[in-house]
């Protein structure tokens, strides 16, 4: 037996316990087991010093970033900047998920990065030059459906530039009336609002402003109550106001400044004379608040019924959007026509559009039981004959015979559609519109 007091210093670190609480003596120098320690540290090192020499992340690299359900998705660095106070490897960068939506980019800190998983990065002046070149049609079709999404209209080149331009999101939220909504996209703010990342917007004059004191201020002297403009329906708790670009020009260009942090395709109009704009409120003592709008030119010789809408964040998923969808087609009833949206519609723009034509078309062939024209459903609908084939053709229920479109509408097949559509938006009590056309105005 060796007593622990007979041991050198080296061999008393040695010393170890078994798993009943014994002492177990690996008697000797432990000079090897030093050995492999500096070894198994000279390996972990390894790995952080060479991914300490690939910082800062330049523009274009694609890595593994955690999101906010905790799990690890591919990116690809879309910015960077410096931190205020940081070293010189102290960078945040702007992301944009692969899987998702481009309004889920976002700015992320360096450690939500997984740094091993950084691959080579691809010079971006290069392979745009490439590109550019020569692009085949399957290529196109394959470019990332997130950003191509609703610029259908744009070749490669234009589609690049945009994205160029609007591939940061300026301003990271808003507060309008009782709720601060993170925003989804670009939109080009005056040069004095660069240097902000939030903005308090007066939820019924839509004037914006850069502090919450600001606003405090602003709220004590605004006398509206409601969107300036002519209240042409109200059901319950639910307002629509007509408002004139012309009329109300600056509403109208901070409605579209608005709009534009919700929409990546939208085109932001500061020539507003053209256009009408259909705010929805909800409404009660303290007054109307704005849900979503549409707007649409005075004149379309294209037949638009509707150039944009929107439905605000905190709003959504409660049927407004089919509601504005609706009510657009209200209108167009009155002015005795047929309309259509303006192309292009965004993505969640075009799945309400899908749903509200298959409810609708869907409705009337069940009543009718298919004995019914392409033209007697435009006539009925006032939705214009192209929508009407092509919904009717996605669903598989048209076939072309002997020359012409022929309605097949077995009942089974309807019920299947119209279950799978889900259920529809709040209705328009068409009695309570008070509505006049534009032309009729004037």
């Amino acid at each position: 037996m060796v007593s622990l007091d007979a041991l050198t210093t080296t061999e008393k670190v040695a010393t170890l316990t078994t798993a009943n609480g014994q002492a177990a003596m690996a008697v000797g120098p432990v000079v090897p087991y030093a050995a492999e320690s500096n070894g198994a540290q000279a390996e972990t090192d390894a790995p952080r010093r060479r991914r300490m020499t690939m910082l800062p992340l330049e523009v274009g690299t694609r890595v593994l970033c955690r999101w906010r359900d905790g799990k690890y998705h591919p990116v690809k660095v879309i910015e960077r900047r410096k931190l205020p106070g940081g070293g010189g490897n102290d960078y945040e960068y702007y992301v944009h998920y692969n899987e998702f939506n481009r309004r889920l980019d976002e700015w992320v800190k360096l450690e939500q990065l997984d740094l091993d998983s950084v691959e080579t990065v691809v010079d971006e002046k290069i392979e745009d030059k490439v590109t550019s070149l020569k692009m085949t049609r399957h290529q196109k079709r394959k470019i990332d459906e997130t950003h191509v999404e609703g610029h259908e209209e744009l070749d490669a080149a234009s589609l690049r530039e945009h994205e160029e331009f609007t591939k940061v999101k300026n301003i990271a939220t808003i507060e309008l009336g009782r709720y601060e909504i993170e925003t989804w996209y670009f939109s080009p703010f005056p040069p004095e609002y660069n240097d902000c990342t939030k903005l308090f917007f007066c939820e019924f004059c839509l004037n914006f402003m850069k502090r919450k004191e600001q606003l405090q201020r602003h709220m004590k002297k605004c006398d509206l109550k409601h969107p300036p403009g002519d209240e042409i329906y109200r059901s319950g708790t639910l307002s629509m106001f007509e408002v004139d670009g012309k009329k109300n020009k600056v509403y109208g260009q901070n409605l579209c400044y608005l709009a534009k942090l919700f929409l990546d395709h939208k085109t932001l109009y500061y020539d507003v004379d053209l256009f009408l704009f259909y705010v929805l409120c909800e409404c009660d003592d303290r007054g109307c608040h704005m849900v979503g709008y549409f707007s649409k030119e005075k004149q379309s010789e294209e037949s638009y019924n509707l150039a944009c809408i929107l439905t605000l964040p905190p709003y959504q998923r409660k049927g407004y959007g089919k509601f504005l969808i609706a009510f657009s087609y209200e209108l167009s009833k009155k002015e005795g026509k047929v309309g259509t949206p303006e192309r292009p519609l965004s993505d969640l723009g075009l799945l309400s559009y899908r749903g509200y034509w298959t409810r609708v078309l869907l409705d009337i062939l069940k009543r009718h039981k298919g004995n019914i024209s392409i033209k007697e459903l435009s006539d009925m609908t006032a939705i214009k004959a192209e929508d009407i084939l092509t919904t009717l053709q996605s669903l598989e229920l048209i076939q072309y015979r002997k020359g012409q479109h022929v309605i097949c509408a077995d009942p089974k097949v309807l019920d299947r559609h119209l279950k799978a559509a889900g259920r529809g938006g709040l209705d328009v009590d068409v009695c309570k519109l008070i509505w006049t056309p534009y032309k009729e105005q004037n």
